[in-house]
């Protein structure tokens, strides 16, 4: 063993009558400790939050969404094989979009309607797992059978038109043909056949689908719809996809990436994610200062024996080592001390989901999510950290001069 780590490693172990140094050291390591589980607990309630966030967002909506400047686009069946044609694209679906009243009885609120086409749309969207009861399919399924359209509710449009699966609404379009009394509104019965909860008020709130076909009848699109909606292999792919496919379809053509259309939400969880990082990277700092301050109190206590160490020939360089490695130690036993509680606490709340969360979250219970590329982070920061903290403490014990330490000796 080099004699620098051998004289660490004893200074590390104080004697008896020097046991608040000891207690220092540990204070120190707790510190360190502290720091990086609270960082490493955050990031991953931060991080899974913001993917739970971002599945359900996705599971209602597309990756990418393909719309003309005109409003419509009347061969999208020619569009749909070229888009599946392009590398990265899963799959496509039709969509029509459009904003309707609704009426039940004698309750009535506006809405958002979406046509979509019951074989392709669970290629593309995720619906059915937020559905209580009924499928996509039963979509298809009711016009095939000669009953009534069936139509899918949010959970909180249901709770504002007082229905349940099974009743009857009616759709209203203001859109309707000119006569000499006005204009006479659209009006279309419906059969609830399901309702969805995403959990999201605004969706839930909002949201009403029917199957493409009686979308398009209803706003009397022919055979148009609004656009073409388009899953990709890698989400993150997004924004550089929706550039291709502009190019591919040329002129005329916008392609919407998921990104660009939530934008300001994800940049907002990105930001607040950052500063959680840099606030609790304070309490590593704050640790650091007490490695400084267990540092500087065992040079002062240990300066003869660094005096002697001069006298039997060490160079500054080594004196400085012994410094160095003793606060490299606490800073290395207090990191993964930090990692494995952090990682442990993760893993409790992810297992067992015990803090509820209240209903103004779109999440019931507290999201865990850990990034390892974010462990590794924390502890490459909380090493650095205490690295630099050892420096000053280190620079004062190579400065003894061993004359005069040994003077009175």
């Amino acid at each position: 063993m080099r004699f620098e780590w051998f004289v660490c490693l004893r200074y590390l172990r104080a004697k008896r009558k020097h046991n608040f140094i000891s207690l220092i050291s540990i204070i120190s390591v707790a510190g360190v400790a502290i720091g990086v589980m609270a960082l490493i607990i955050v990031l991953a309630v931060m991080t899974g939050f913001t993917n739970e966030l971002r599945d359900k967002i996705l599971g209602i909506n597309s990756h990418i969404v393909v719309q003309n400047y005109d409003g419509r686009i009347s061969d999208y069946d020619k569009i749909q094989k070229e888009l599946e044609a392009l590398p990265g694209i899963v799959a496509t679906t039709p969509y029509v979009f459009s904003q309707t009243m609704i009426t039940s009885g004698d309750a009535g609120t506006g809405a958002i309607l979406r046509g979509i086409d019951p074989a392709s749309a669970n290629h593309v969207l995720d619906l059915d797992r937020f559905l209580s009861g009924g499928r996509i399919a039963d979509l298809a399924f009711f016009q095939e059978s000669g009953r009534l359209p069936g139509i899918i509710l949010g959970q909180e449009l249901a709770k504002q038109l007082r229905v349940f699966q099974g009743s009857r609404i009616r759709l209203m379009s203001t859109a309707g043909a000119l006569t000499p009394i006005g204009i006479l509104p659209r009006i279309k019965t419906c059969e609830v056949i399901g309702i969805f909860k995403t959990g999201m008020y605004e969706y839930d709130a909002s949201m009403a689908y029917v199957s493409l076909s009686v979308a398009k009848d209803f706003l009397e699109l022919g055979s148009d719809v609004h656009g073409v909606e388009v899953r990709l292999n890698d989400i993150f792919t997004a924004y550089d996809m929706a550039r291709q496919i502009e190019k591919k379809l040329g002129d005329g053509t916008v392609a919407r990436d998921w990104m660009s259309m939530n934008k300001s939400l994800f940049s907002a969880l990105e930001l607040e994610k950052k500063m959680m990082f840099i606030i609790i990277t304070l309490v590593v700092v704050v640790a650091a200062f007490n490695i400084v301050s267990t540092l500087i109190m065992v040079v002062m206590e240990k300066n003869k024996d660094i005096a002697i160490l001069k006298s039997m020939g060490a160079n500054a360089a080594q004196i400085m080592k012994i410094f160095v490695y003793e606060g490299l130690i606490i800073g290395l036993l207090g990191t993964f001390v930090g990692v494995a509680g952090g990682l442990f606490v993760c893993d409790i709340l992810r297992r067992y989901k015990f803090i509820k969360l209240p209903d103004v979250y779109p999440i019931s219970t507290l999201p865990v999510e850990v990034v390892y590329q974010d462990v590794l982070m924390i502890s490459a920061a909380a090493i650095i950290i205490t690295l630099l903290a050892t420096l000053y403490p280190s620079w004062q014990a190579a400065k003894i001069d061993p004359a005069t330490a040994l003077r009175y000796e």
